[in-house]
């Protein structure tokens, strides 16, 4: 148990201090994107604001995938999380520098590190979780419970230096703040399972070098697009790209499998989808939801005008207020649920916090300011889905991933997570030409449509997603199980 407590502790720190970083980004970004010239901030319209937070998630989503190939096949997932640590820490250095010139370039080395981060470090919880999946799932949620607390404060550290004091010294809090992750990390290391987070198939000198190709093109592509295009051609672009770049990199994973996974690997397209309608709502709490707060909700308290920013730091209480709750319920309830119906319960909470969003913005639509009980509100019914969707999506990836794809797996479910964003971060436009109501309610119905084709469908994705035994009579987990427990 205490061997287990050390490994658990050097993820769940370092993800802890990542996420401070993360948070407190999102909290402020959209709000210094908006801001006029005149007060430091990038002077994009609302629309733009909202769509830039969009386009960040979705280019950081769209990396993951090559962030877990990396893991997969040139580092291992062990040394590939403290190199997108590093990146991360140099990211958030750039944009902290007293100028709007290093915000674009720093906000993508800030991407490139999460990217490597975040599937990374999954596929080694889920390693040294095995074939638990009750564990893993419970794990999870209790991961969450650590990586709130750390995402409560941000936005009130964060989102209070940047708003009130200067902006690019909230990105600087979040700097230092990953910079004692990776040490941490770094230190704590030592206490990983023997063999755990090493390259299981090494790509081969040809992989090697066309993924350096790969990865210069894509740098002079990206500093040329920097150079030619303006801020809001950038957005719409990138916007698109992560529209098509998710179902590319599913075809070229299904077809890499084995027949039986290939199945698994198809029905799982269900729950990839599921994510994407998830994140394209809530998606926009940092952007859309983040400027609503700051024009249309109340925040006086007392005298004192509370940081639009603050608000972004409700979510992660309500989260760590029922992940514990979450977690006993799988472990009592989880097999009798099913993936599906659990999916669908997270999709009918998010779809329906759009229609209570629908109303706020009705109230709000004479410029009047509404109670912030509406947003939060909204904001717990997140907290809720997140829960739900996160644990169960990651967790199923988990078994849905042959031995060899374990972070490729999670790295396109990220993906996917990247079609969410980008697709907010095209909806968000159309508030140019429909009435803020109108386009919540379009958008909860969205997602309330798509929670019933989960249930209606229920039993057939269960089907899909069960693995069928292998010719000796092993399921085909005891790959991954081995994995995990080397020797086993």
């Amino acid at each position: 148990m205490a061997a287990r407590s050390k490994w658990f502790s050097t993820l769940f720190l370092t993800d802890l201090w990542e996420r401070f970083g993360f948070y407190g980004l999102l909290a402020i970004l959209v709000l210094y994107a908006a801001a006029p010239v005149s007060e430091g901030g990038l002077g994009l319209p609302r629309a733009e604001a909202a769509a830039l937070l969009g386009v960040y998630l979705a280019v950081t989503f769209m990396l993951s995938m090559a962030g877990g190939w990396a893991g997969d096949r040139l580092f291992g997932p062990r040394l590939a999380t403290l190199w997108g640590g590093i990146t991360v820490t140099l990211g958030y250095t750039l944009m902290a520098l007293p100028t709007t010139v290093t915000t674009f370039p720093g906000l993508l080395g800030v991407s490139i590190g999460t990217a490597l981060i975040k599937p990374n470090m999954t596929t080694m919880l889920n390693l040294h979780y095995g074939t638990d999946r009750a564990g893993r799932e419970a794990g999870i949620s209790m991961f969450y419970v650590g990586i709130q607390v750390s995402a409560l404060i941000s936005p009130l550290v964060v989102g209070f230096l940047g708003e009130r004091v200067d902006w690019h010294l909230g990105f600087a809090a979040a700097a230092c703040a990953m910079a004692f992750g990776v040490l941490q990390y770094w230190a704590g290391s030592r206490h990983f399972a023997p063999g755990i987070g090493r390259v299981v198939r090494p790509a081969t000198p040809r992989q090697r070098r066309v993924a350096a190709t790969a990865a210069v093109l894509g740098l002079v592509l990206v500093v040329s697009a920097g150079i030619a295009l303006t801020a809001q051609h950038a957005i719409v672009l990138v916007g698109l790209i992560s529209l098509i770049v998710p179902f590319t990199a599913f075809t070229f994973v299904r077809r890499a499998q084995a027949e039986t996974d290939r199945r698994r690997i198809t029905v799982f397209l269900w729950l990839l989808l599921g994510a994407s309608v998830f994140w394209m709502i809530a998606g926009q709490d940092g952007s859309l939801l983040n400027l609503f707060a700051l024009h249309s909700t109340e925040r006086d308290l007392f005298g004192f005008a509370v940081p639009a920013s603050w608000l972004q730091s409700a979510t992660p209480l309500f989260i760590l207020a029922i992940a514990p709750i979450f977690a006993l319920r799988w472990r009592r309830y989880g097999e009798r649920l099913g993936v599906p119906a659990k999916f669908a319960a997270g999709l009918l909470l998010v779809g329906a916090s759009f229609l209570v969003m629908a109303g706020a913005a009705a109230l709000a639509a004479d410029g009047a300011k509404v109670s912030p009980l509406w947003l939060l509100t909204v904001y717990f019914m997140h907290a809720c889905a997140e829960l739900i969707i996160a644990a169960v999506g990651i967790s199923a990836a988990a078994e849905v991933a042959p031995p060899a794809y374990q972070a490729q797996i999670i790295g396109l479910w990220w993906l996917f997570c990247a079609l969410g964003a980008g697709l907010a971060s095209q909806a968000v436009r159309l508030t140019t030409v429909l009435p803020d109501q109108v386009y919540y309610l379009a958008l909860g119905t969205l997602a309330l449509a798509f929670a019933f084709a989960f249930i209606a469908t229920r039993h057939r994705i269960t089907r899909g997603l069960t693995p069928a035994p292998d010719p000796q009579g092993h399921e085909a987990t005891q790959a991954v199980r081995q994995l995990s427990h080397p020797g086993a």
